[in-house]
């Protein structure tokens, strides 16, 4: 951690008296790298390998930031253009690039149901699988010592009030596809922190309760997630409890990231410095990266909506996040500076489970299959009924030849025939008319009957 060091400068006063001036050192406070360093955080920006060639961007760029995150360059479909065959030319001349000035590489993104390669577009069930695992491997291993910080897995969550998993080839893999994903980046580095990343998640709302839930899932069985990033694009500024969400995953052990800040509308200067400020006051909050360094370098183009304008020059959002960066906060931890080891326990899908209590009144479910040949997923909704729920029972009969393997956000009885599902700890309390989703994935054909529920 750079900490501040005050220089004690005598000056004699008319009375005789002494009068002591502290001098704060030049280069402390004045960049918005140095004023996050102070506390033990960074302040980053994502940046693009073909802007690298532009004076002003990299002046901007060398003389603020003390971490950078490469925009597309380490995506699947750039390190990874013909299957199992890498190319790291573009991120390694960001990641290079960053190293030699001294500053930290932030790795976007491993795996991302978007912007994957064509090849692998075209895949599907084990193989996918596979693929997955060794593209994570690969490129882990490559950039082991080098990256600070990777996003294993970017925008796996559903929007919507579900609070589920988003559709996706690789979802259609198994739901332990992100568990897979986060022991094999471990395995491939295991000094870097691993984070799980997404947006629309800045609030207390239906997706980023489904995010913690799967990170407090995997806490509890030792899969090796470390940190969380929080995209946080937004208009004005964050939502109110914003630092309230941030705190209730810190408090689950992992560090918290803005990861992909950039705030839009005539609020803006306020809003960048509400997002330093809340940031400031979580201990487990390591750091910021805006997403991109002048406003016509952002992918919201017309909205404006970063530090530094189409020319370069510092606005008024510039001089907010400054402030805020040089107020008062809580310094970052000095447990979250590396990950811990860790023991890399067999998988299981399996949520915590506890004996769930009876039933408390009636609910009907709905069931949602994705198939392929010989093997599928399925998400069950469990809709309370006029009296709620605390605690609730799902049947799905299964056809003949076909078993469940994995269940998340419930528990199993059977595998075979006739399966129930119970809720666990967490899901077992429903409002009269609202809803609790769980799913399951399993061998052999689909279930394609109504589950019935009590």
């Amino acid at each position: 951690m750079k900490r501040r060091h005050w220089l004690a400068v005598p000056a004699t006063l008319a009375a005789g008296l002494l009068l002591v001036v502290f001098v704060r050192p030049a280069d402390a406070g004045t960049t918005l790298g140095a004023s996050a360093a102070e506390s033990g955080r960074y302040f980053g920006a994502a940046i693009a390998a073909g802007r690298l060639s532009d004076s002003v961007y990299t002046g901007i760029l060398d003389r603020e930031f003390n971490s950078v995150t490469a925009e597309n360059e380490m995506k699947w479909d750039a390190t990874e253009p013909s299957q199992n065959s890498f190319n790291y030319s573009r991120g390694d001349q960001i990641a290079n690039r960053a190293l030699a000035r001294g500053q930290k590489v932030r790795g976007h993104a491993l795996l991302w149901h978007q912007q994957q390669p064509g090849w692998a577009q075209g895949m599907s069930g084990t193989a996918l699988r596979n693929a997955a695992i060794n593209h994570v491997t690969k490129v882990a291993t490559y950039y082991r010592g080098k990256v600070f910080a990777w996003d294993v897995v970017n925008e796996a969550f559903a929007d919507g009030g579900s609070g589920g998993r988003r559709d996706s080839n690789l979802q259609r893999t198994g739901n332990d596809w992100i568990e897979a994903a986060f022991r094999a980046a471990r395995a491939a580095d295991p000094t870097a922190k691993l984070c799980y990343n997404d947006y629309n998640t800045d609030g207390i709302n239906a997706k980023s309760t489904g995010v913690y839930n799967m990170v407090r899932d995997f806490r509890s069985r030792g899969v090796p997630i470390d940190c969380v990033g929080f995209q946080s694009h937004l208009t004005n500024g964050p939502p109110s409890d914003y630092q309230a969400n941030l705190q209730r995953f810190a408090d689950l052990g992992v560090d918290v990231q803005i990861t992909e800040l950039d705030i839009a509308g005539s609020s803006q200067a306020n809003g960048f410095a509400s997002v330093v400020r809340a940031c400031k006051a979580i201990a487990r909050c390591t750091g910021i990266t805006v997403w991109g360094i002048r406003d016509s370098d952002s992918w919201r183009t017309g909205e404006n909506p970063l530090l530094f304008d189409n020319s370069g020059n510092k606005k008024a959002a510039y001089t907010s996040t400054l402030n805020a960066l040089n107020g008062s906060g809580v310094p970052v931890s000095p447990g979250t500076s590396n990950p811990p080891a860790s023991s890399n326990p067999p998988a299981s899908s399996n949520p915590p489970a506890s004996s769930p209590p009876p039933a408390g009144g009636s609910c009907t479910a709905t069931i949602s299959v994705n198939a392929w040949n010989g093997g599928f997923t399925a998400s069950v909704r469990v809709t309370a009924g006029s009296g709620g729920l605390n605690g609730w029972r799902a049947n799905v009969t299964l056809p003949s030849g076909s078993a469940v393997t994995n269940t998340w956000n419930a528990t199993a009885s059977g595998s075979t025939g006739t399966v129930v599902f119970t809720n666990v700890s967490y899901n077992g309390t429903v409002g009269a008319g609202q809803t609790t989703e769980f799913g399951f994935q399993g061998t052999g054909s689909a279930p394609s009957g109504t589950p019935t529920c009590s």
